[in-house]
């Protein structure tokens, strides 16, 4: 049965044809997004030089968050990784939902790092 691929696949397919689309530059770095069942991660990477430039987690300690479940989390650590951008100069990233729809928590960290102060 060719064509038939369970959900891991599919979102790597998905992942790779953005991936195509999506590069990060010195000026304009990626921003790229890792969703586990009970985390998300984050991460700033230039592609040109192969580094990680800023990056956050769930896994850190966020402190006090309003409201319940996973989204208050996920908007903390969209905040965090903008601070943590502006004080490597920063501003401007491109988007990178590693093959997640944009929904939920997702959506969440991006909302969190555009009120940080970053564009995309």
């Amino acid at each position: 049965m060719s064509g038939q691929h369970n959900k891991y696949e599919r979102r790597q397919i998905r992942r790779y044809r953005i991936r195509n689309r999506v590069s990060g530059s010195n000026q304009r770095p990626r921003l790229s997004v890792f969703r586990s069942a009970r985390h998300i991660y984050a991460q700033i990477v230039d592609d040109v030089q192969g580094t990680t430039l800023a990056a956050a987690s769930s896994r850190e300690d966020l402190g006090k968050l309003e409201g319940k479940g996973r989204l208050p989390s996920c908007a903390a650590v969209g905040k965090r990784l903008a601070e943590r951008a502006k004080q490597k100069g920063i501003t401007k990233v491109a988007f990178d939902r590693g093959g997640y729809l944009y929904h939920g928590r997702v959506k969440a960290l991006a909302d969190g790092a555009r009120a940080g102060g970053l564009e995309f």
